[in-house]
């Protein structure tokens, strides 16, 4: 039997969405063990000057969870 905890997490680039949820998953990877899912729930981008300035997603990370002795 498994137990998986969710969190989320929020990510941006200046290039896309995919980078931005991209570097989510690579960031969360360094610290935690057995990510399985990411699931992005909301997209959106700031704006400044008129001009896109980053592209930023609100990712559900779900992973392993293990409990302490």
């Amino acid at each position: 039997m498994s137990v998986y905890k969710i969190i989320e997490l929020v990510g941006t680039s200046p290039e896309s969405w995919e980078s931005a949820a991209k570097s989510v998953v690579e960031k969360a990877a360094r610290t935690l063990r057995d990510l399985r899912v990411a699931e992005v729930t909301n997209q959106d981008l700031v704006i400044e000057g008129g001009k896109v300035e980053a592209y930023r997603v609100k990712l559900k990370v779900s992973f392993k969870y293990e409990e302490q002795d």
